[in-house]
């Protein structure tokens, strides 16, 4: 093998990467079980002791040091279903964003119809709403012009009564997408506060939708009431640091009081609600427990495990200062500004809880108010400002950003940071001067949802409504800030039209039951691998750990994440991973069985092999890449854990055991390719597949026919992905009867519901369209709180309904989807699209590679038999199978993996057929067909047999969530293997064939005239 010192150089290299990244997961999993065994299984205590070393190095390489919450960044990560979180999908309401920029003109008649249209146009089309707002305006009136309704006083110096058409639409289109983009930053910084280990948050191409997947929460509605939450733009004015220093020391010295007397009883201070605008990582706040209880609570859970007895005497003498450190020099004096204190993180919500008592609330100033900082103070990035607000009579804001007509970033004067520059309207820059010259010499706090993102201090008076914004910004935060305050005037509400909550307890489950059929899977592979090929086999397994360690490691080099579907995919690309193998070792035997030595058969087994290897792993590699274009979420996840299988497998087969052969081959190792049972296994088979291809045309198309006749009659189960609605997965303490669950959801929830068995008896998947098309803030709480009346009756055990709707209960909703009936339509055209780029994408490719248009046509054919025969089944079989089988974006997933790994085997097949033409041109084309056919039929076989155990293995131990989806590979992958064989070869014969007939009577005719 040439150059195999540099490809050794490169395995090793690749292989101290991939052991360096996943190292960072074996260093957080120490730490987690460190904090596990000193919580004693108590979540608050576990997650204190996490936050009191998230700072600490924990990972020292020599050349550089990692704190736990860096090794945290770069750990594997593991998608919602295995660890539990919500995963929402949020979309910015243009309609609102119109009707704000057309200002007094939003109740024009023609321009409310035409919005009216464009919503209904967008049920059935993919194209973005501006557009269809567009030709619903034309459509309403052909004549009338868009400057009409947008050409107002605030979009003077953007649109006039002159602009046409298409320069409104650019207006629209731009200001629509910057407020999309500060609906994205406003969703980050929210996110970032609100305390979740490893967030994500992605706009999703320019549909105006935002993706955001928040592990391990556990109030839904929380997180609905955060993430749907307007933006609220105001300039306050602030209290200096000196002018409340006084109440903060006499609030120390009261709360040391409060917390000493245990029996006092503290009236009106309980918390009804909780906070979301004030509050950080551990709110252990509960809405029926007073504060004081609370306080009580967390004094004992949120501990600093490293705290020496000096600071906990320090925390119970001064138990404000020990978590509100005072803005205070060295020397004593109290420094200048509004900001008070300055805390850590994890001490906000105790802060927030001290300043909500009575007693501690009346030692302030009346119209005081406090509100955190949105950016770290400090290099640590770990602590915020708390910043002191004066409130006028009536708590409105002297100012509100719906007067900001402009902001944009620039540099100041000294070029040493970037600042906002932002001009008001007429009324603005009249209350900004006011404002402005009473507060000389003060600062202004500028905030955004109750967050300060600034609070500069007024030098002058400012005049004409234009004014810069200072805060040593990076440009980056300068253009974010600019966003904000543009967005002052443009209402963006985000609506949620897709959301998947997956409690902790059913992540946990499926983590068990997904490593439990990988150990297996990957065992029974070995163990079959080294049965058939002996000594050669124990080779190729060594590839295939290789080709396991190196995927995992790949997979946290890039970030990727690690979902239940993407566990299923390394399954899968496991088995497929051994076909390389089991192409290869099929060519040494041949080469072997030809008479030549072993350091020839193999050198030439690997040669005559990497062809085959490359067409069949391409066309797989181009269904994964649609699939990760077309798909989302766990989709997404499979796709790319496919991917990256793929490519590790082909070097893992290719060279790593290449490699270990040369090293055998050289230290003269004696290496068997079999056994005596395995040693002429389909060496002398000569079936005439060809001959016999119209009795099995009739075997296929009968099965198509039942299907499609079961179409007409059972129809298909659509999941909500296609057809909108909700799904929830809930538990119960004891076993169920379906019809009676169903029954009493009648009472309370009118539209009609499904209910069916999932999993054990004790767990029910129950789907309704109900209110499926209200997007309001509070419909899933009145969904979940009508749920709860139907269904709290079947507990044997009280259960009330926090414990039915929080994820993190064993028992109660478990689980929850909810998709849009407008991005379910979107799915919809996604999943069509993606099977017939595959398709296109597949028959060019075929046509190209092996230059003949009906090898294309007979691979379509083929891959076009198996989606039907696999459609057939679901069809036919959802009403009688005891899992789920409903057409869903992992059902789709499924069938475009059946169509990589089906045209895989069939490309192996044309390649031999082109191999034997190339060394037999003067045979019929029927004999090298049924040749090639036959001496791939080991391969073919070994192949499909060691995938359907890897299947088998996740389907009977994968868990109820992917058993649907791996009941479709089953299918797929059975039913791939026979068309490979019986429909795509035979359908390319019959195509040549009868061209060639055509060619002869056109011949015969031109020789009769």
């Amino acid at each position: 093998m040439q150059n195999k010192g540099a490809i050794r150089l490169f395995a090793i290299a690749l292989a101290l990467v991939c052991l360096y990244q996943l190292s960072f997961t074996w260093i957080t999993k120490r730490i987690e079980d460190k904090a596990r065994v000193y919580s004693k299984d108590d979540l608050v205590k576990e997650r204190s002791y996490l936050d009191s070393v998230s700072g600490a190095v924990v990972y020292n390489l020599g050349i550089r040091k990692y704190t736990y919450y860096e090794c945290k960044e770069r750990e594997l990560n593991l998608g919602l279903d295995l660890k539990g979180g919500m995963n929402v999908t949020l979309e910015v309401s243009v309609i609102d964003l119109l009707k704000a920029l057309a200002g007094n003109n939003g109740n024009d008649p023609k321009f409310l119809k035409a919005l009216d249209n464009a919503v209904k146009m967008e049920k059935s089309s993919t194209e973005d709403f501006v557009t269809l707002f567009g030709k619903a305006f034309k459509q309403v009136d052909p004549n009338a012009r868009l400057a009409s309704v947008f050409a107002t006083l605030e979009n003077k110096d953007k649109v006039n009564y002159q602009s046409t058409d298409d320069e409104v639409m650019t207006f629209i289109r731009k200001e629509t997408d910057d407020a999309i983009s500060n609906s994205f930053n406003i969703l980050r910084n929210r996110i970032d506060r609100f305390g979740v280990t490893q967030p994500n948050i992605q706009r999703l191409g320019t549909s105006g939708r935002i993706l955001v997947e928040l592990p391990g929460v556990k109030d839904p509605e929380r997180v609905r009431k955060l993430l749907q939450g307007t933006a609220n733009l105001e300039f306050w004015e602030t209290y200096e640091n000196t002018e409340v220093a006084k109440s903060l020391i006499d609030a120390d010295k009261r709360l040391k009081e409060i917390l000493e007397s245990k029996d006092e009883k503290i009236s009106g201070d309980s918390i009804k609600g909780k906070d979301t605008s004030l509050v950080a990582s551990g709110d252990t706040s509960k809405s029926d427990e007073s504060v004081l209880e609370q306080l009580q609570k967390s004094d004992t859970l949120v501990k600093d495990t490293t705290a020496s007895a000096k600071q906990k005497k320090g925390a119970k003498d001064n138990p404000l200062f020990a978590v509100l450190f005072p803005r205070a020099s060295q020397d004593g004096k109290w420094m200048p500004g509004p900001a008070v204190g300055i805390s850590h993180f994890k001490d906000t919500s105790k802060v927030n809880a001290y300043f909500k008592l009575k007693q501690i609330r009346t030692l302030f100033p009346g119209d005081v108010k406090f509100m955190w900082s949105v950016k770290p103070y400090g290099k640590t990035k770990e602590f915020f400002e708390l910043i002191a607000i004066k409130v006028p009579k009536g708590d409105k804001a002297p100012l509100s950003g719906d007067v900001v007509t402009n902001a944009r970033p620039e540099f100041g004067t000294t070029q040493s940071a970037a600042e906002v520059a932002m001009s008001m309207n007429g009324e603005g820059a009249h209350i900004w001067a006011m404002l402005t010259k009473q507060n000389i010499g003060k600062c202004i706090a500028i905030v955004l949802d109750n967050y300060v993102y600034s609070y500069p201090v007024v030098q002058s008076e400012i005049t004409g409504g234009r004014s810069s914004i200072t805060g040593n910004f990076t440009i980056n935060e300068a253009k974010d800030l600019a966003n904000v305050l543009k967005s002052g005037k443009l209402p963006a509400p985000a609506r949620i039209v897709q959301e998947e909550v997956v409690g902790p307890s059913l992540g946990k489950e499926s983590i068990n039951y997904g490593l439990l059929s990988f150990v297996i899977a990957f065992i029974l592979v070995l163990f079959y691998m080294f049965l058939y090929y002996n000594r050669a086999g124990l080779v190729a397994n060594i590839a295939l750990l290789c080709n396991v360690f190196f995927l995992l490691g790949v997979l946290v080099s890039l970030g990727a994440v690690l979902t239940l579907p993407g566990i299923a995919g390394i399954v899968l690309t496991m088995g497929m991973a051994v076909d390389a193998n089991v192409i290869i070792y099929e060519r040494i035997r041949e080469e072997l069985r030809a008479g030549k030595g072993i350091k020839l058969a193999v050198a030439d087994g690997y040669n005559h092999a990497y062809s085959a290897i490359i067409d069949g792993n391409v066309t797989t590699i181009l269904t994964g890449i649609i699939l990760y274009i077309f798909g989302s979420g766990p989709v997404q996840g499979f796709a790319t854990t496919l991917i990256i299988g793929i490519c590790t497998s082909l070097f893992s087969a290719i060279f790593i055991s290449r490699l270990i052969f040369t090293s055998m081959l050289g230290r003269n190792k004696n290496i068997s390719f079999d056994n005596k049972y395995t040693h002429n296994i389909l060496t002398k088979v000569n079936i005439d597949f060809i001959g016999i291809r119209k009795k099995l045309y009739v075997v296929s198309i009968t099965v198509i026919f039942i299907g499609i006749i079961s179409l007409f009659i059972n129809g298909m189960r659509w999941g909500v992905d296609f057809t909108g609605g909700r799904t929830f997965i809930v538990r119960f303490d004891k076993n169920v009867r379906t019809d009676e669950i169903r029954s009493a959801l009648k009472t309370t929830i009118t539209e009609s519901t499904e209910v069916k068995t999932f999993g054990g008896d004790d767990q029910v998947k129950i789907t309704t369209k109900y209110l499926s098309d209200d997007n309001s803030k509070g419909v899933d709480s009145i969904i979940t709180s009508k749920m709860y009346q139907a269904l709290k009756g079947f507990y044997t055990k009280p259960v009330t309904l926090e414990q039915f709707s929080a994820s993190d209960q064993t028992i109660g909703v478990l689980s929850s989807q909810k998709v849009g009936p407008t991005i379910a339509d979107d799915i919809k055209y996604a999943a069509v699209w993606a099977i017939i780029f595959s398709l296109v994408g597949i028959f060019i490719y075929i046509a190209i590679r092996f230059k003949k248009w009906q090898y294309g046509v007979g691979g379509v054919v083929s891959l076009f038999h198996d989606s039907l025969v696999v459609i057939s089944m679901y069809s036919i079989f959802w009403k009688i199978m005891p899992f789920s089988m409903e057409v869903d974006q992992a059902f789709i997933a499924a069938l475009l993996t059946v169509i990589g790994y089906s045209i895989n085997d069939t490309v192996i097949i044309f390649d031999r057929i082109r191999e034997w033409n190339k060394l037999y041109p003067k045979r019929e084309l029927k004999v090298n067909m049924d040749g090639a056919m036959n001496s791939t039929l080991g391969r073919t076989l070994n192949t499909s047999l060691t995938t359907l155990v890897t299947l088998i293995a996740m389907f009977i131990l994968g868990g109820e969530v992917i058993r649907g989806f791996i009941f479709a590979l089953l299918v797929g992958i059975g039913v791939g293997t026979y068309s490979s064989i019986f429909n795509a070869t035979p359908v390319a014969y019959d195509i040549l064939m009868w061209q060639e007939r055509r060619k002869a009577k056109k011949k015969q005719a031109l020789q009769g005239k």
